[in-house]
């Protein structure tokens, strides 16, 4: 298991300490295209967290480029965590996400 995210996000922490999973810290270890373009296929729209900062602070030509791109250059904009268990992806720390992970 391996959760995509960031170290100093408080929810992130929280999934490594009830999961005990490997963090992958996407601003230190950037994502790769691949590795993106499979996140997006699997949550779409729901992957961008457009109540960030780095969101809110983009002009309206900036939203209208390449996501992913705008991904790899703003890993922070990134819905967190993304977490992976086998070939199955979870997207944030719901309690729907921990009842399936914890039971």
């Amino acid at each position: 298991m391996k959760i995509y995210g960031i170290k100093n996000c408080d929810t992130c922490r929280k999934a490594m300490k009830a999961l005990g999973a490997e963090l992958h810290d996407v601003r230190d270890t950037p994502l790769s295209r691949e590795q993106l373009e499979r996140f997006f296929e699997a949550f779409g729209p729901a992957l961008l967290n457009t109540r960030s900062t780095t969101w809110r602070n983009l002009d309206e030509a900036a939203r209208n480029e390449d996501l992913l791109a705008l991904l790899q250059a703003h890993p922070t904009w990134m819905k967190r965590p993304v977490i992976e268990q086998g070939d199955e992806l979870l997207l944030g720390w719901s309690k729907e996400v921990q009842a399936t992970l914890l039971g």
